[in-house]
């Protein structure tokens, strides 16, 4: 309150009250503006017309492929250009960068859409047939209908190899990557540089290696479990890098930690290393599984090829889905192909389903007690009362 001295008078006048603050507006820190919607449009148009005009009219060029490369190529460019005219350098560059990412990404999922797609068409006037799954090609001609025969064989037969390959990969793998990551020594570099060599090893190698070595060798007849060996060689060294990488992700405080407490080596990497990198070692399992369910050069090698069932992967020869898929799509009846692609398909669902798995099993953040930890330890606290 202040005072206004009038003329032969003294009386309080209030202030003009001050004017009110606008209002805050919140700062829109992502989405897409209609200046960057408009700049996107108007450079796929100018990029078209430019592409068409060169491909049509001016150079000798021709193809689909050629055509759609430069289109996006000339996309980038008109994309850059028109940014350059209306925001700074910078902000161009950041979003041509998130333009290609954007872009590849879709890319990729058209990609994979369309490859699903393409297996669900071919595949899926034999995959409808409950005896796809149900019954093998040992009664089944080249020339029986769709409704006969299936390729229950192959998927047994790929399940057991896996399996048995992922049993022998993994722990192999992961004991490797714990020895080049946790104990190292004068042998970690020549043990890292093999596994590197192997990462790029043909897959038709390792099968003519185990071929060579124990069926010509030691007289082991193709099998299933010689099959299971080759995938071994192809799935060990990708387990083994992907383990390497994620076990030195861990944070080296937990190790301190645990060595301060008392731990060995061996109880700080059982008991804080492992289980901190659970998560990263089920992917690492999954990219091996990934690289070995896919491979036909080394089963065709080593298990041999039958229409009929074996269980048995110790004994006889195995079919598998890769193997049943390269046999059958080269034959010249359509309802053979067909077969084929719906091996394709269901391979496709086996690896699902397995990844799935995987990410359920090793999917768990770091810390997060099991359900039989939670109960151990319950049993504990409630001896201790």
């Amino acid at each position: 309150m202040t005072t206004v001295q009038l003329t032969g008078t003294s009386a309080p006048v209030p202030a003009p009250a001050a004017a009110p603050a606008a209002p805050e507006r919140r700062r829109k820190l992502g989405g897409v503006t209609r200046a960057e919607v408009g700049t996107l449009f108007a450079a796929l148009a100018g990029s078209l017309a430019l592409d068409w005009l060169l491909y049509e009219r001016l150079l000798p060029f021709s193809g689909a492929q050629g055509f759609l490369i430069l289109w996006y190529l000339l996309f980038l460019g008109f994309s850059y250009a028109l940014g350059v005219l209306q925001w700074p350098r910078p902000v161009v560059r950041e979003r041509l960068v998130a333009l290609v990412a954007w872009s590849s990404g879709l890319l990729l999922a058209f990609l994979i859409v369309e490859q699903l797609g393409f297996l669900a068409v071919r595949g899926l006037p034999a995959a409808e047939h409950a005896n796809f799954l149900t019954q093998t090609m040992n009664r089944t001609s080249a020339t029986s209908a769709i409704s006969s025969g299936g390729a229950l064989h192959a998927v047994v037969g790929t399940l057991e190899q896996l399996g048995l390959a992922t049993l022998f990969a993994v722990p192999l793998g992961i004991a490797a990557a714990v020895f080049m990551s946790e104990v190292g020594g004068r042998t970690a570099r020549p043990v890292r540089t093999l596994v590197e060599a192997m990462t790029a090893l043909p897959s038709i190698v390792a099968g003519l290696f185990v071929l060579g070595v124990v069926i010509l060798t030691f007289g082991l007849e193709p099998s299933g479990f010689a099959a299971s060996l080759a995938l071994t060689v192809m799935m060990m060294p990708i387990v083994t890098r992907a383990a390497e990488v994620v076990i030195r992700l861990v944070p080296g405080t937990l190790r301190e930690a645990s060595y301060a407490l008392g731990g060995s080596q061996w109880r700080t990497v059982w008991n804080v290393v492992l289980p901190t990198a659970r998560p990263g070692l089920a992917t690492a399992v999954i990219l091996g599984m990934a690289r070995g369910v896919g491979e036909t050069s080394p089963v065709l090698l080593t298990s041999g090829v039958t229409a009929g069932f074996n269980g048995n992967p110790f004994a006889g020869h195995q079919m598998s889905l890769p193997l049943f898929i390269w046999t059958y799509v080269r034959q010249p009846y359509s309802a053979m192909v067909a077969r084929g692609f719906a091996a394709g398909l269901t391979l496709m669902v086996v690896v699902l389903v397995l990844f799935v798995t995987a990410r359920l099993i090793g999917g768990r953040r770091p810390g997060d007690l099991s359900g039989r930890q939670r109960r151990r330890i319950a049993r504990r606290a409630a001896v201790r009362r």
